[in-house]
């Protein structure tokens, strides 16, 4: 199959996909963007906006909306999956008879598949088997990005061809896109900060201080790039936009669907009226679970994840979720500085010592 170097597909009709999308016809690409909802694909084309997630954002001329996945994917040189992880396997699976290996193939999906804890990159590769799939991460609220407001993301990929190709068809005035070849690193990065964001939801809406918020951000932080480096990514990757940069944004913005659940259950509604009033997938909810039980598979230390679940999923309330943490250990702050297992041992030998 000839591929059309200027044509991009993207798959699914939620808020980033659609911005993405805009932001590749701005840049002069042909853009299909596929979703299942007619009327929105209706309302696109004749009204070129997004009434359902991007109300007030004007889509370019050059994008066409279609339930047609293979007039979507044949043909184009970039194919942007942004598919909520529930359904994203579907949808490739869907899509593949009109993929083909020269294709590059990126997730921009924030999620874990949970049989087998696969990435969505992973979940693109099993089902293709295709050399060319990349990751799209960091401090992306679409709202923001339909604005243009300045915002900066990441491509993350082994592979150069596909770093600079996504680079060039994303990367504007508006939108800086950065390089990274640790896509384990920056897909966890996406992924894990979700959880953090409800508990950064949940203790804005109980008031705590500012001490208390940065606290738990910072020890996320720590959670994240502990667990992400157990399953082999780079801990540095956790310094930059898919790491912190993304964790910041996600748990000090009213924007952010996760954080949004979690305030609504800090105001003192259950899980399923959190989710039910936003309307749209917050990823954490899935994750946590999923993350929770690969933790204790790996035996990493995650208090924070683990303090979250049992407010979420084992009815313990929301205002003592920071206690869960006051009360445990006080161990190493950079644990690729200190390690942590040193403390802990400093502190036996410390009661050996007094007994």
């Amino acid at each position: 199959m000839a591929l059309e170097q200027s044509n991009v597909a993207v798959l699914g009709g939620g808020s980033f996909g659609t911005a993405l999308a805009s932001i590749a016809a701005d840049n002069g690409a042909t853009v299909r963007q596929w979703m299942r909802d007619h009327a929105l694909v209706e309302q696109i084309n004749r009204e070129r906006r997004n009434g359902r997630y991007l109300p007030d954002y004007a889509i370019n001329e050059r994008v066409e909306a279609t339930t047609d996945i293979r007039h979507a994917v044949e043909g184009a040189a970039i194919v942007l999956v942004a598919i909520p992880s529930k359904a994203f396997r579907q949808v490739v699976e869907q899509a593949k008879p009109w993929l083909s290996p020269e294709q590059i193939l990126v997730s921009t999906t924030k999620g874990i598949e949970q049989e087998g804890f696969l990435l969505m990159s992973q979940v693109l590769e099993e089902i293709t088997g295709f050399d060319h799939i990349g990751v799209i991460a960091g401090p992306n609220l679409a709202s923001e990005i339909a604005d243009k407001q300045l915002t900066a993301t990441v491509i993350a990929s082994a592979d150069p061809g596909t770093r600079t190709r996504v680079q060039k068809a994303l990367g504007c005035s508006y939108f800086r896109v950065y390089a990274s070849d640790d896509r384990h690193g920056v897909e966890l990065g996406g992924a894990l900060k979700n959880i953090y964001a409800i508990s950064a939801g949940m203790a804005a809406a109980l008031g705590m201080g500012e001490n208390t918020r940065s606290m738990l951000m910072t020890r996320a932080l720590a959670e994240m790039g502990r667990f992400a480096v157990a399953q082999g990514a780079n801990p540095m990757t956790f310094l930059g936009l898919a790491g912190v940069g993304d964790l910041i944004v996600t748990c000090s913005s009213k924007l952010s669907r996760n954080y949004r659940v979690g305030y609504a259950m800090g105001e003192g509604r259950s899980l399923d009226e959190a989710v039910e009033a936003l309307g749209q997938v917050a990823e954490g909810v899935n994750t946590v679970r999923l993350v929770c039980d690969k933790a204790r598979e790996m035996n990493v230390y995650m208090p924070l994840a683990e303090g979250l679940k049992r407010v979420l999923f084992e009815g313990v309330a929301a205002k003592e979720m920071a206690g869960l943490l006051m009360a445990g250990e006080q161990s190493s702050d950079v644990e690729f500085v200190l390690p942590r297992e040193a403390v802990l041992e400093a502190h036996r030998g410390e009661k050996v010592r007094h007994d």
